[in-house]
């Protein structure tokens, strides 16, 4: 079984799992049209897998493999077990995620691409998929930089991107869990309240809770918010600049807005 048919098999596992948990759980209302929601963020997923597929055959993983070979990056300079490699090249990896969201809120030309991201209305399941293909391109590129820095072996880079892609499936959906359970749970990763926080309209709560698997980089470096000021319920989601359903379902749109 090779590492796409593995990570597809895990994809539409959850996916299938966060659907079912979104339809006999939902936390929050939806304002749009779910069939044109999906459609499109649907589309815009199929456009990145195969550009991706084109523009980077080998992907993470083809470096991680070629660095593991030729012993290039920090890791294969240390005898030490593969288990304690795989762990170190795995929060390093979320650790970079973290940083790189960070950065894409904060420098103006790389928000104009993660806006695609945030101006959807709604919040679901779906809404984790939905990411310009610049957004994706800028993304890859950065995780095969930090892949060869730290020498990653291959199996940490496997685990890692099926973890990343199950991790933003998950917070991104419109479930309601227990609040005990959530309170809990986001002690060790994002949950999909605390996640929900940072696709608010405000924007302090917009740059807030920017992990996407571990939430301790928010506690550590004070970007974590508990809740959101007008609740769940009653937060906006999405942004102000736009409200046009015509604007944030249209793929041309979509594919248009950083520009």
């Amino acid at each position: 079984m090779t590492e796409v048919t593995i990570r597809l098999i895990f994809f539409i596992g959850v996916l299938l799992i966060v659907v079912t948990l979104e339809l006999f759980f939902p936390k929050r209302k939806l304002q749009q049209k779910k069939s044109i929601r999906w459609l499109n963020n649907l589309l815009l997923i199929f456009i990145n897998t195969i550009l991706l597929r084109v523009l980077f055959p080998i992907a993470a993983v083809g470096v991680a493999l070629f660095c593991e070979i030729n012993k290039i990056g920090i890791l294969n300079y240390f005898e030490i077990t593969q288990l304690l490699k795989i762990v170190i090249a795995f929060i390093v990896l979320d650790f970079s995620i973290y940083l790189q969201h960070l950065i894409f809120h904060y420098i103006p030309i790389l928000w104009r691409i993660h806006k695609v991201h945030h101006a959807d209305m709604d919040i679901d399941v779906t809404t984790g998929l939905r990411f310009h293909p610049l957004e994706m391109i800028l993304s890859m590129l950065i995780k095969m930089v930090v892949v060869a820095i730290i020498g990653a072996p291959v199996l940490a880079v496997i685990i890692f991107e099926i973890i990343l892609n199950a991790s933003s499936l998950f917070n991104h959906g419109n479930i309601k869990l227990p609040r005990i359970f959530d309170k809990i749970l986001r002690f060790f990763i994002v949950t999909p309240d605390m996640h929900r926080i940072h696709h608010s309209t405000i924007v302090n709560e917009t740059n807030s809770n920017f992990g996407f698997n571990f939430s301790i980089w928010d506690r550590l470096f004070k970007t974590y918010k508990a809740q959101p000021i007008k609740g769940h319920y009653d937060m906006n989601i999405g942004l102000d600049e736009y409200r046009d359903t015509k604007t944030t379902q249209s793929i041309k749109s979509m594919l248009k807005m950083p520009f």
